[in-house]
């Protein structure tokens, strides 16, 4: 909303706002959607990667899924991460947002990974939901390419150098633009 400016009205920056600047809510209604997920990256005192397997799909990835309305990207990441390994791991900043295209069927996303680590305990407490989940893996970087679909795969080494670096990296299906 903006104010309004006229003199009838008060004027200036601290004037009352008009009824007349009102968002249009059918406007904003009519805009498209943007899915959203938020994944993590989870490296261990080695530098390996946590990665899960699902059951509905083939290969493996970051512990994430789908933010869902009203939550916040980074709470999205930890409770993904208690729903699917039973525990809420050390998560950090941002490291990558990866705007993911179609994909079979599936609407773009942006993609939100944030970087964190998981013990060696927390590793052998793991607690997957078997109608989920059937197995995780601590993966050497230079390996990610034998586990992860190659959209999955190309997210991580530009991630995982942000990490690294203490930055953020914007990608494009796993791409620096």
């Amino acid at each position: 909303m903006r104010p309004d400016p006229s003199p009838a009205r008060g004027g200036g920056p601290s004037a009352r706002f008009s009824l007349k600047a009102m968002p249009d809510l059918a406007y904003y209604a009519s805009l498209p959607r943007t899915r959203g997920a938020a994944a993590a990256l989870l490296l261990d005192d080695l530098g390996r990667v946590l990665l899960v397997k699902p059951t509905y799909k083939e290969g493996w990835f970051l512990p994430g899924g789908v933010i869902e309305a009203g939550e916040s990207p980074r709470t999205a990441c930890l409770r993904e991460c208690e729903e699917e390994l039973g525990l809420v791991p050390a998560v950090g900043g941002l490291v990558c947002v990866d705007w993911a295209p179609p994909r079979e069927g599936v609407d773009a996303a942006n993609v939100f990974v944030f970087g964190g680590t998981v013990t060696a305990d927390e590793t052998a407490r793991l607690t997957l939901p078997p109608d989920e989940l059937s197995d995780h893996a601590l993966v050497r970087p230079e390996k990610i390419d034998e586990f992860a679909p190659p959209h999955i795969a190309r997210r991580m080494g530009p991630a995982l150098r942000a990490l690294a670096g203490g930055r953020t990296v914007y990608l494009e299906d796993g791409r620096e633009p």
